[in-house]
This record gives structure tokens, sequence and C-alpha cells, in this order.
């Protein structure tokens, strides 16, 4: 169907949009974001409207994306062309967001549980709900003398930079607890901090530079789809993919050679690899004598203690292909690692990622197109954080808020004193799914005065609140999105109308504000009221104009922009370490408990009562414990299984779809079998995510257990998920 034959162009693009659109697209793209809509489009009294949207979700590709609403109802989504990374494609998650946007299970109204964890929930309106929250936040304030005993548990639910009005509002009643760090990546930012200053990553869109590029305990093909394409594309240039990974991944299944590595001992992969470069003089040593510290201590280590004999044994690689490995990686340049973040959930993965990036520094591929060890980037994030950056009340009492650590919440709620926790509000998090220790989290919710949430779903968090306020989806509200990965910046437009009586989280901190200060004048200092298109504009700051080329944040309205410079990292060799060199020996790193080297740290070994480590990788298709609840994505998977290599399964007993139970020392799960060699014989795989009305929690089984580092760049360590020992039988 041609679009001249469903609605003029003018009529379907209005405003700043149509100006970009009749630019930057063919008939062919629009036939395409008209397919699949009403044929009513062809009337006269009906509006369609495209309109920019981001996605917001904690992922590598922070899509750019096109929203076609046909009558004020969202009907089409696609990736933005305009994006030269998303190249105008979505993965299913992102094409499902029609399916969330207009999902029956969605929480419609503000709603109160009768007895938490009952299920007896009553429609409330927002002023009682927000009548009720005030009220125990004054009372707790009235008993305690601070606001402390309050506590934020938020994370990356949603990472719209709006969102940050969520902790912009709890500074705005005083000085309050609040669950610090973060469970997805600490150890290996603070290990390329130790390295390099701070995380910056090659734009990924350089990935076609390189010639030998290896993807170390990442699965962009589930991950990160967008740079597949980019990945293909060096491949197809000559550039050989290498893949690193306990799991035969769907991005091990495109590359050249796929190497099956124990789990947790990549540091000694790569330290036995740094050997063999040493030995045959394959390092860059004028690149190390110009920009590095610590490389002759580092070379010193590697020969008093680095056999390839030991990483063959560690790693369970046949010391050929290391030797291979190494070889290849030192001698084709631009060599390239992209360091995953599973791989760094472990008790040593921090110095795991150490020893990763030393390859790249004694090689001389940082700075390099086509080269470095890339991890990630927060290099776009320089917003001016407003709706966070909120003034606290002079009889807020306390001196300061209270950090306890993300990692391990329910013990830490449960350990807090002088004053207790009373009270928790939950934001763009599910601690009842994604937190390690289940039960103890559970058990400091049951220990609560009053638990708000504020979601989407009723998802097992909300099952344990008191209050749950609706909040709105991504094309309800207007915000804006960078990633931690790629390099561009975009513009999410509100494309429709709040469905029900969902809300924004600053509308919902505006009108919570306005209620503490009817009960008790001067509570809260934030904003009663305001207009969230100008709450999005008072984000940017001149540093963003600079770096992105523009002059207004409007100018965004036309389409997505990528940053004008710093694409390739540490090209000007100016570090952010104290030396201003790279360093293989950082002082930083002693200061924080380490060793100032990035030595082999031994990695958690099985014991006989658990003999099988399990892993809980991501799903493809799910995001946590978010997507997965969608029809779609049901339709597809609704199952949750445990894969076990043949080896395993023969020992015992178990075939394809046995019932198996998965237990350790502090709980256990009862899932069905996938029989795979894709696992190898010492992991046993569960993919972690949130499973509707299924009585599955891979957490129950998963020990809070600290990863060596994270506390320098986050304030708290970061959590060895990796770690876990289990035992497994038939049932």
């Amino acid at each position: 169907m041609k679009q001249k034959s469903l609605v003029s162009r003018r009529t379907f693009l209005k405003g700043a949009a149509a100006t970009v659109a009749t630019v930057s697209f063919g008939g062919t793209f629009l036939d395409f974001l008209f397919s699949g809509l009403s044929p009513a489009v062809a009337a006269e009294n009906s509006t369609v409207e495209l309109f920019r949207s981001a996605c917001p979700r904690n992922c590598y590709d922070t899509c750019a994306i096109l929203s076609t609403v046909q009558d004020g109802v969202l009907k089409k989504v696609a990736g933005d062309p305009a994006s030269t990374y998303t190249r105008g494609r979505l993965c299913a998650k992102g094409f499902s967001y029609t399916r969330s946007v207009y999902s029956p299970d969605r929480i419609k109204y503000p709603m109160r549980q009768i007895g938490r964890g009952s299920g007896n929930w009553q429609r409330i309106s927002w002023d009682e709900a927000y009548t009720e929250i005030a009220q125990n936040m004054l009372r707790l304030k009235r008993e305690y003398g601070s606001t402390l005993p309050i506590c934020l548990n938020k994370y990356s639910g949603n990472f719209d930079i709006m969102h940050y009005g969520i902790e912009g509002m709890l500074t705005s009643i005083g000085n309050t607890t609040r669950a610090t760090g973060t469970p997805c990546w600490p150890a290996g930012i603070d290990a390329q901090t130790f390295d390099f200053g701070t995380i910056v990553c090659n734009d990924p869109e350089d990935i076609v530079n390189s010639k030998y590029l290896i993807i170390w305990g990442a699965n962009p093909a589930w991950c990160s789809v967008h740079s597949m394409y980019f990945v293909k594309a060096a491949q197809q240039r000559g550039c050989k993919v290498v893949v690193i990974d306990p799991i035969l991944t769907q991005t091990a299944s495109k590359a050249d050679l796929y190497i099956q590595i124990k789990s947790s001992t990549d540091g000694a992969l790569a330290l036995g690899m740094a050997r063999y470069i040493l030995d045959h003089n394959l390092y860059d040593g004028e690149w190390l004598a110009k920009n590095s510290k610590g490389a002759e201590e580092f070379f010193s280590y590697l020969n008093n203690n680095i056999t390839l004999e030991w990483a063959a044994e560690k790693t369970g690689i046949p010391q050929h292909i290391i030797e291979m490995l190494a070889r290849e990686y030192a001698t084709t340049k631009p060599a390239n690692i992209w360091i995953g973040y599973g791989m760094q959930r472990h008790t040593n993965g921090g110095q795991n990622v150490r020893a990763i990036d030393a390859l790249a520094a004694i090689t001389g591929n940082i700075g390099k197109s086509g080269g470095g060890a890339q991890y990630a980037q927060l290099e776009t994030w320089g917003f001016k954080y407003h709706a966070m950056s909120q003034t606290k009340p002079a009889n807020s009492g306390g001196k300061e808020d209270r950090a306890i650590n993300i990692n391990n919440f329910g013990a830490e709620v449960l350990n807090a004193q002088d004053p207790p926790i009373k009270m928790l509000w939950i934001a763009c998090r599910g601690p009842m799914t994604q937190d390690p220790e289940t039960a103890v989290v559970k058990k400091a919710f049951e220990g609560m005065d009053l638990v708000v949430t504020a979601d989407l779903y009723m998802t097992p968090t909300v099952e344990m609140s008191d209050i749950v306020l609706p909040v709105t989806t991504a094309f309800e509200t207007p915000g804006v999105n960078v990633s931690y990965w790629h390099y561009w910046l975009s513009l999410n437009e509100q494309a429709i109308k709040p469905m029900y009586e969902s809300k924004n989280d600053i509308t919902i901190a505006m009108e919570l504000s306005a209620k503490l200060n009817e009960l008790e004048q001067g509570s809260c200092t934030f904003p009663t009221s305001g207009d969230l298109q100008e709450w999005v504009g008072k984000e940017f700051s001149e540093g963003i104009y600079k770096q992105f080329g523009i002059q207004d944040w409007q100018q965004l309205k036309k389409g997505p922009v990528k940053a004008k410079g710093g694409l390739i990292a540490w090209q000007d060799s100016k570090f952010k370490t104290p030396s201003g060199k790279y360093e293989l020996w950082s002082t930083e790193a002693e200061k924080y408990g380490h060793f100032p080297l990035p030595v082999y740290v031994e990695e958690m070994q099985s014991t006989e009562k658990y003999p099988l480590r399990c892993i809980t990788p991501h799903w493809k298709l799910s995001i946590h414990s978010q997507f997965q609840n969608l029809d779609w994505m049901a339709a597809v998977n609704n199952e949750p299984h445990i894969e076990i290599h043949p080896k395993v399964a023969a020992k015992y007993h178990i075939k394809d779809n046995d019932s198996v139970k998965m237990f350790n020392d502090i709980g256990y799960i009862m899932l069905p079998a996938k029989i795979t060699e894709t696992v190898s014989p010492d992991v046993v795989a569960v993919y972690e995510t949130w499973y509707k009305n299924k009585k599955f929690n891979v957490n129950y089984t998963v020990k809070a257990i600290p990863a060596d580092m994270g506390k320098k760049a986050t304030g708290a360590p970061g959590i060895a998920f990796h770690d876990n020992f289990v035992a497994i039988q038939k049932v």
C-alpha cells in the first residue's frame, strides 16, 4: 500500500517532526511505518502522527524510536533511521512496546493492600494515596527526629534522565536512607577506573574498523542486537571474531572461533596470553614507555608467577589455543576486546577485568580506532540532573543521607539501627525477584511500617507493598535518553495521553510535595507545580549542547544527534588516573585494598556438597524482570528451565523436561531440565527473569556474596551473582 493512498505527508507529520521526516525518510520507510494501520487512516477525520521516542531500558542499545499514533492510540513502533546505530531497527523487546502500553495487566489506579502480601487490594484516589504516604513520612520524622527511617531503593528500570526526580523527591523531604551501588557492572567500573581513570569506550560503530575482535563474556546477539550489525560488518571486511564464554551463546555461534572457558578464570587466560606476548617480544614497548605506569613491575609479575601450562590447567583451554589466541591478538592491528558485564560478577571479577585491560595496554591497542578494551562509557551523561538536585528542608534532622548496600539490601535493611528503617519507596526496581537472598528481602519488607512501590505491573515486589502507584510508560511522558554504550542523544516526546490514572514520577513528586506542605508547611522543598516539557529543558547543560553540536534541546525534535568528538577512547593518551598515564600499577587500587597490579585472584571453588556453579545470564526476550510478562514474549517462552550438560545429566539420571530440584543451603527452586552441550560441564545455567504467574525465582538460591571491586566508583562493591554453587537432583 502506497503512502499517498493512506494520507498526505503533511497530515501525517506535524510540526518539527514533519521537517525532519521529509528530509530523512523515503516513501518506502513511510510505507513500512504505515503497514498494519487501520484503513480508517484514509478517512479525512483520522489523525496520524509520528513522534520521536527513546527506549529508557537498562540495555546497551538505548534505541531511537519512531512511534506512530493514530487517533491518540499508539499503533506502531520502529527504529529511527536517523540514528546510524539503530539504523531503523528494533529488537523484539522494542517491538513489543505496543503490547506493554495497552497490556490489560497494567496497574491502572492507586491501590492500597489490606494486609501486606494478602492480595486484598482496594482502589483509592491519588489524594488518599498521597495523604497516607505523607502522614507516615511526617509521623516517622516526629518519632525518630529525622527522615532517615525512610529508604529509597531505585535503580535501572527506567534510565530516562527525568526519572532521577525520584532521588530528588526523597532529597526534598530531608536526609533519608539510600540503597547505594549497582548490581550490574561495578567491579568492572572500578577495574577500568584504576587502569584508565574512568570508563570510556570507543563508539560501537567503530567496531567495523577492527581487524581482530574478542567478545569476552558478552552476548550482543541477545543483549545488544544493533551492535551485531557492526560485528558482522567487521567480519565481512576480514576481521576475525573470537568469543570467550562458558556458554556457547548465539553470538558465539556466529564467531570465527569460540573458546569455552571455565567460569571466573578469565584473568588466568588474559595473564597467560600476556606471558606469551612478553616471551615472544610482541608487546608495544614504545607505547608502554610513553603512556603507562608499572609495565616493568607487571612483566616481572608475569615472569615470576604465570606460565602457559598453569593458564591452560586453570581455564580448561588447551595451551596451544592460548598461544594461538595471544599471537593472533598481538600481531593483528587494530585488535579490540569487548568485555561483558557477566564475567565481572565474581569474587575476582574486577581483577579479571584489569588483566584483560592489560592485554590492550601492552599491545598498544588503546586509543586506536578499531582497538581498545570496551566496557562502557558515561561521557554523554553530563546533564544538570535538575530533577535530582533538590535542596533539603532546614528542619529535616540527621547530618546526611545514610547509604546501605543495594547488593545486600535485605540484610542491610534488617540490620539498620539508630534509627531503624521503617518505610520503603521502591521505584524502577524489583528487589523481590532481582535481589539475592530473596527470603531475607521478604523478611525486610515484612518489618516495614509502610512500603510504597511505583510500577506498571503487579510484580512480586508490588505484591509485598502497601500502596502501589501507577506510572506512565515512556510513550505517555516526555524525557531524554543517552546510552552507556553508544554516543547518541535522543529526545523522548510524549506520544499519547497517560493511560488510566498513571502519572509521571516528576508529577508524583510535585503532588506529594503539595500534600506534605499542606499537612506541615515547609516539610518538602520539591516544586509543587511545573510543566514536564520545561523539566526536560532544565536537564540540559552547556556541556551537553557543545558535545552534541546543538544550541537548544528542542532541536532534538528533528531527530537524535551524535556526539561530535571523543568517539575513540583515550585517543589523546590523557588518562584520568593520578599519574595521567595508563596504570598497570595503581596506587588507587592499593588504597582500596587490592593488589596494585592486575594479578590473578583465585576463583571460588565448588564443594563436594554443592558441586555445580549456577550462572544466571540474561534471557533474550527480557531485561531483568521486564518484558517477559507480555503476551508476545510469553507466547515464545513462558517456562523457566535449567540448562544442563549431557555429562552432568547422565550422572544424575536426568532427561529432557524432567523436573529438577536445584538447591543449596539457603533455598531451592524446581524447574524442568533442558539438556544441551552449549553449557560447559562444570556449570548449570538458569536465566534470570520474572515469569508472570510462575513460582520461579532463581535468587532464592543466590547468596549476597560481594565481588572484589565496585566501592570506589559506585559506593558499594558489586555482587558475585555467578559464584552461586548448587546441587541438583531429579524429582
